[in-house]
């Protein structure tokens, strides 16, 4: 394991997640929010972090000695008495009563209790990563799903751009063809591309309405009004944001917490060959002394007592046996997040190079294809252009429009699993 992810276990902490490196708009801000009084797995987390805390408590508690009220009463037959000549003495009253205040206090547990409430840390914090993981990935899949909204909407305003094109060049084949300057085959043709790119709007209108209601279903709001992929995020080097990755990262956190668990099960084990010392005393008033049996009587009790094991039959060792090769599997585990996080930061690095470069491309692509179009519409003015040629030019602008708001799509949701991979908080 590199030396960034075996320093992360130890400096792990929420109140040290990366806070102001993402610009997120309000909108999407207000989504958030949304979300986390709305969806209800965002509450099961809460209660799950304040059971954790109840059990610290419980755990801590234990060094307070114990104090119980007894009380009994007995009838016994045959009577415990002897006689001595004519008389008979009885030893044992057949009514016995007793009331006594007990207590019982761990005077030495050789560190039993100071590894359970260890443990029990250990258990709030992985509670509280849980909480934190769960709440990042709840953000970043609205956020996705918030930016693929924003690219259906523009997808179809580009629809709408390139339907508004072929409709004008439909009337102006539709008067050449009544004056004779075109046969039905080109209105037909062109008739056929509109309703071809009618069906690629019905289908993105579609795809809008799932989102909205996927969008609905996380946070309870449907509409957005956000059409921009503005989702800012700083600049990383790979060593960067290996490194936040290793601070931050909520599944890393909770792969050290369940190592730090591991450890201290065996930690606690392993005192199962220490011996317990404990104070014992009890108060209270009984009756059955001699020689007045019936009477009750103020009595009290104090003693020390020593208990150390000698023999169970290995079974702890055996235990702690299991719980080494336990460990063991939690530290690989912990090994392949860290080898997984990497191998998908350098890729989400890779596709924002990527995408940055293809957007700067695109611009030329695109001014080209509208210079194309709009030769190719003035051309069918002037009757010395076919549909075939028009249709062309206006697949070759659609796909050049398209290709470039992929690429815009694609680089903020790389941006979006870089911030998500890195740790960073969406919403303080």
């Amino acid at each position: 394991m590199k030396k960034w992810i075996a320093t992360a276990a130890c400096i792990f902490s929420l109140t040290n997640l990366v806070k102001a490196q993402v610009h997120v708009n309000e909108e999407l801000k207000n989504i958030l929010t949304a979300a986390l009084n709305y969806y209800p797995k965002v509450k099961e987390t809460q209660q799950s972090v304040q059971l954790a805390e109840e059990k610290l408590k419980l755990t801590e508690l234990n060094k307070y000695p114990d104090f119980t009220l007894d009380a009994s009463y007995a009838y016994v037959q045959p009577k415990i008495q002897v006689a001595f000549g004519e008389k008979m003495f009885q030893f044992a009253p057949e009514h016995n009563y007793g009331a006594a205040v007990n207590a019982v206090y761990t005077l030495a547990d050789f560190g039993r209790l100071k590894a359970n409430i260890e443990k029990s840390k250990f258990e709030l914090q992985a509670s509280k990563h849980a909480a934190a993981q769960l709440r990042a990935n709840l953000f970043y899949q609205i956020s996705q799903v918030y930016y693929q909204i924003v690219f259906a909407k523009k997808a179809i305003d580009i629809q709408n751009e390139i339907l508004d094109v072929l409709n004008e060049n439909k009337k102006v084949i539709e008067s050449q063809l009544k004056n004779g300057n075109a046969i039905k085959l080109d209105l037909l043709t062109i008739q056929s591309k509109i309703d071809n790119e009618q069906n690629k709007k019905i289908d993105l209108e579609t795809n809008l309405k799932k989102l909205s209601n996927l969008l609905s279903y996380a946070s309870g709001i449907e509409t957005v009004n956000g059409n921009q992929f503005n989702f800012e995020l700083q600049k990383y080097t790979i060593e960067e944001a290996l490194q936040k990755a290793a601070l931050n990262n909520a599944t890393l956190a909770i792969a050290n917490d369940k190592i730090n668990i591991a450890k201290s099960d065996i930690a606690i084990s392993k005192l199962g060959f220490k011996p317990y010392i404990g104070l014992k005393g009890s108060v209270g008033s009984k009756n059955g002394y001699l020689p007045a049996i019936q009477d009750q009587r103020f009595n009290y009790n104090a003693g020390l007592g020593f208990s150390v094991p000698l023999f169970n039959g290995g079974k702890t060792k055996q235990l702690v046996k299991i719980q080494e090769k336990g460990l063991s599997v939690q530290e690989t585990n912990a090994s392949a997040i860290v080898h997984e996080i990497e191998k998908d930061i350098k890729a989400a690095l890779i596709d924002i190079q990527s995408n940055e470069q293809r957007i700067k491309n695109a611009a030329s692509q695109i001014e080209q294809a509208a210079l194309a179009q709009k030769l190719s519409s003035a051309k069918l003015l002037n009757g010395t252009t076919t549909p075939i040629e028009l249709t062309s030019t206006n697949s070759d602008y659609q796909k050049a429009l398209f290709n470039q708001l992929q690429y815009e799509y694609r680089l903020c949701i790389a941006k979006i699993e870089l911030a998500r991979l890195m740790g960073i908080v969406l919403l303080d």
